[in-house]
């Protein structure tokens, strides 16, 4: 047909148009041409049918296979539904935030990703055009998928070609993000289709985008932390809000999501800024070339931002990183704590009782473990008890003290390369500040130096509290069963309470103070009346009131050994020990302490409020009769060095202690606001240096408590420093009792000066009548005293005395006293008291005769061999000018005479006249009488020699 229409085409060149016109209507009513036609067409027609249906049955088979692969692939995936999916797509880890007390911001909990979730309506209107101009242009078109762009992403991976744009909308990677992974494979990225097309029915286009920009990484922020969502970058980048974006930033930071860690400016290094800046700026210019082109921004919005200086807006600092580097113990403890209180949330959701979490370690561990990821995905806002301001004073406090004590050296075993090596070891301490009514953790100090030592040694480190457990343990329970009172008498004497061998216990300063009360003991913390006390109540286990008390660490040993009464148990934390004290502030409750005051979630609705659950232990009597003793403690104690540091005075009542071998030096004070402890001491057990500095290891951890409660009191006075003073309650009397058993005064007791008064629990106050004591009379040699007999001659005599009986306090001891003397002080009125068997073993002879010399006009004689000698007269010329007793200086000022010199025993045997001693001139010979005769003698009567008076210098040297 072509050929002859072109050469009719030459023939109207020559024929003209009339001719052409002609020739054709011939041309096609020709029967031959038209039967010609008619084939031509037919053959062509089957043809194109013949193709359309291979092409149909093809692309059918095509499509089939195609569908039958997709549907191999996606068979394993769940139908979700939208509760699921949208559980599921907004399930994103934001970062919690903290807070001090009072809404004081603290900083965000420390996490390997920083997230924080922001409203679309308020994200800059710059970074949403940015974001999908770069990452989605037909967003606000497709249902979820672009096909084309599927198909050219399936062809590049079949043939195997250099990618040159994504086929993923914003919709699959979220997709990708929220509920599939990263794994480059056929399955997944048909997964990713199918849920993309059922999100976007189920989603619109607004939720989608949101939720995308708060899931998106970012690289690091200025802190050199991982950081996702777009609120995150803006403060993390920019220290901006993300609302408040410019275009160039905005810009910047929507083309960090392509390689959030090759274009972000920061490195892992603390976030220090990097050299090489490039690709991320020029990732910029591209999202800007892709909001111009597409219509977001106009020619004069692009060429000002591609000529803005982005990298002036980097920060060099983040605001809002974790708080790890400056608060380490505190950020540490907050998290602890608020996993611990989220997994008994989610334990009670599933039906467990806290009980059950706390018997279970397995079951306890796998909700911590829940309650960990929760904290972590769910943005919570954790506010906290303690005082910023007071916090801070602590730290600078530890930082500044200079009473510590040496560093000392370490061994340990080089973990790299098994080699032993030598360390330098310094004092650590823990201190802890709490409110007694609500239990609120007010402010601590774990540590010197994070850095070196990450154990919390207020909060987490176990250690022995030495005599701080005297008032819990021993006398606070033995006063609550009714068996000791504040003058109660216990025996301070050589025991044996572990059985025959060595005495034990002992007191820290290796002596005896022989009978002493309650009160008095617990002032000295001695530690034989506080064992002895404890040993009498130990089978009414008395670690039931530590229990009460939050005690959480004790042994099976530990409710039956008699040592657990000094402090030695398996360990307490400072916070624990702290905790107890308060017990008595608050007329014998217990109020648990705690930090974790609230947490709210993201949208402001409270998760866990904390309730103060008062627990009884003691009675107002007993809580008030122990803080009247430990009062003591400060005011005449082993606490005293306290009034000369501390800055003001409200009413304290503590306790210090000392760890076995010095490892642990306490001190445990409570006021009526406010409890707070000090514990001192090596993380490896070593002795602290006894003196440092010319201060001794006790003296040392009672200042720097007091230290630090200035450092609270210049903060917070009436918190610290409240003006009302701990009131007794009713139920307490004020009684006198015998000083040598705690019973009733007898008529002996009195006359020996040994009455004393205390305040008792009114059910508890003394019944009997002392029967210990019996009035005596005694003689002294040196400090000692024995028994007079009644030949004793009267002028080494003392009278006033009493004699006391050692079975009542044998009784309470447990066993016999090998040396009841010990049992006397060594003070006061108890100078003229003696033990029952303080009788003198007489030899039953007569003294030997002594020997004395003279200094001058002074007369001195040895001590008599004799150990029955009560003492010495002298006599000159014959009669007696004076007494010493033994045990006092033997010498004797004479004048002018002959003097001599004899010893006396108990039984009032005195020895032969000693040598002669002359001093001075010879007295004139009287004249002699004419001798008389034998009648005369025979008829004068003799006369009666006068009777020798005392002179008045017989008791000159006494």
């Amino acid at each position: 047909m072509y050929v002859i229409l072109g050469g009719m085409r030459m023939n109207q060149e020559k024929k003209g148009w009339k001719d052409i016109l002609s020739s054709l209507q011939s041309f096609f009513t020709n029967k031959k041409t038209v039967k010609s036609a008619r084939i031509t067409y037919n053959v062509v027609w089957n043809l194109i049918l013949l193709f359309i249906i291979v092409m149909v049955i093809g692309a059918g088979f095509a499509g089939g296979a195609a569908a039958g692969y997709f549907a191999s692939l996606v068979k394993d995936e769940p139908i979700r539904s939208y509760e699921q999916m949208k559980k599921d797509i907004y399930n994103y880890e934001e970062t919690s935030e903290l807070y001090f007390d009072k809404d004081v911001y603290l900083g965000k909990l420390r996490t390997d990703l920083y997230r924080e979730e922001v409203k679309l309506e308020d994200v800059s209107q710059y970074l949403i055009d940015a974001v999908v101009a770069t990452e989605d242009e037909y967003f606000y078109e497709h249902d979820g998928v672009v096909p084309k762009a599927i198909l050219r992403a399936v062809f590049q991976e079949v043939t195997n070609s250099s990618l040159q744009s994504g086929g993923s909308t914003l919709t699959q990677q979220l997709i990708k993000n929220q509920i599939l992974t990263n794994e480059v494979s056929f399955e997944r990225k048909a997964k990713e289709i199918l849920l993309a097309l059922r999100l976007e029915r189920f989603f619109d286009k607004e939720e989608i985008l949101e939720a995308y920009l708060n899931v998106s990484t970012f690289g690091r922020n200025a802190a050199g932390n991982n950081i996702a969502g777009v609120q995150a970058a803006a403060e993390g980048i920019f220290g901006v809000d993300v609302k408040d974006l410019t275009l160039p930033q905005a810009a910047f930071i929507a083309g960090l999501p392509q390689s959030p860690f090759g274009y972000t400016p920061y490195s892992s290094d603390n976030g220090k800024i990097k050299e090489n800046l490039e690709p991320g700026l020029t990732r910029m210019k591209t999202v800007l070339s892709r909001m111009y082109t597409g219509g977001a921004i106009t020619q004069a919005e692009y060429n000002e931002a591609i000529e803005y200086d982005i990298t002036k807006d980097f920060i060099t600092e983040s605001e809002d990183g974790h708080t790890i580097e400056e608060y380490p113990w505190l950020t540490f403890e907050i998290e602890k704590r608020a996993v611990d209180v989220l997994s008994y949330i989610l334990a009670e959701k599933d039906g467990y009782e806290k009980d059950d979490i706390d018997s279970d370690e397995n079951l306890k561990a796998e909700y911590r473990a829940l309650a960990d990821r929760d904290l972590r995905q769910n943005g919570y806002n954790v506010h906290t008890t303690i005082n910023k301001d007071i916090y801070d004073k602590m730290q600078d406090v530890t930082a500044n003290f200079q009473l510590y004590g040496y560093d000392k050296t370490e061994v340990i075993v080089n973990p790299e390369t098994g080699e032993k090596e030598e360390i330098k070891e310094p004092v650590e301490l823990g201190a802890i500040l709490i409110e007694n009514k609500t239990g609120k953790i007010i402010s601590f100090v774990g540590g010197r130096n994070f850095k070196r030592e990450q154990i919390n040694h207020a909060t987490a480190a176990k250690r022995a509290n030495g005599s701080t457990m005297k008032p819990l343990l021993v006398y606070a329970p033995a006063m609550e069963l009714g068996k000791l009172q504040p003058g109660s008498v216990l025996p301070d004497v050589e025991a044996y309470l572990n059985g025959p061998g060595s005495p034990w216990p002992s007191n820290y300063d290796k002596r005896y103070s022989g009978l002493t009360s309650a009160r008095y003991a617990l002032t000295r913390s001695y530690n034989v009346p506080a064992v002895i006390a404890y040993k009498n109540i130990v089978n009414q286990r008395p670690t039931t009131f530590l229990e009460k008390m939050g005690f959480t660490s004790l042994e099976k040993d530990d409710h039956t050994n008699l040592s657990a009464a000094l402090g030695s148990i398996a360990g307490v934390t400072v916070e624990e020990n702290v905790n107890a004290y308060g017990t008595f502030a608050n007329g014998g409750q217990f109020v648990d302490a705690y930090m974790i005051d609230k947490i709210t979630d993201k949208d402001g609705n409270v998760v866990y409020q904390h309730e103060v659950k008062p627990v009884d232990v003691f009675s107002p009597q007993t809580a008030y009769l122990t803080i009247d003793m430990m009062r003591d403690v400060i005011n005449r104690g082993t606490a005293t060095s306290l009034h000369n540091r501390l800055k003001f005075s409200s009413d304290w009542a503590g306790k210090t202690g000392t760890g076995h071998n010095y490892y642990d030096s306490w001190f445990v004070a409570t006021n009526p606001n406010v409890s707070f402890g000090v514990w001192n001491g090596y993380d490896t057990q070593k002795s602290l240096d006894l003196n440092y500095k010319g201060v001794s290891y006790g003296a040392r951890n009672i200042y720097l408590w007091a230290d630090l409660m200035n450092a609270a009191y210049d903060v917070d006075p009436k918190l610290v420093d409240p003006a009302e003073r701990f009131e007794m309650p009713g139920g307490i009397v004020r009684r006198s009792y015998c000083g040598a058993s705690g019973l009733l005064p007898s008529q002996a007791c009195s006359d020996a000066g040994l009455v004393q008064t205390d305040y008792f629990n009114a059910k508890y106050v003394p019944t009997k009548v002392d029967d210990t004591l019996s009035s005596s009379k005694f003689v002294r040699i040196g400090d000692k005293q024995y028994f007079a007999l009644d030949s004793t001659p009267a002028e080494f005599v003392e009278n006033g005395g009493a004699t006391l009986d050692p079975s009542y306090m044998e009784s309470i001891l447990g066993h016999k006293i090998s040396n009841p003397s010990q049992l006397v002080p060594n003070r006061g009125a108890w100078a003229k008291t003696l033990v029952s068997n303080s009788r003198m073993s007489e030899n039953g002879r007569t003294p030997a005769k002594l020997g004395i010399s003279n200094d001058g006009k002074t007369i001195k004689w040895n001590a008599h061999p004799d150990k029955d000698v009560i003492g010495y007269r002298v006599y000159n010329d014959g009669k007696k000018v004076g007494t010493l007793k033994a045990g006092s200086k033997l010498t004797f000022k004479a004048g002018n005479g002959n003097f001599h010199v004899t010893a006396v025993d108990i039984a009032g045997q005195e020895s032969p006249p000693s040598n002669v001693i002359k001093i001075g001139e010879e007295k004139p010979e009287e004249p002699k009488e004419p001798k008389e005769t034998t009648e005369s003698k025979k008829t004068e009567t003799p006369e009666k020699p006068e009777k020798e008076k005392p002179t008045d210098k017989e008791n000159d040297n006494e």
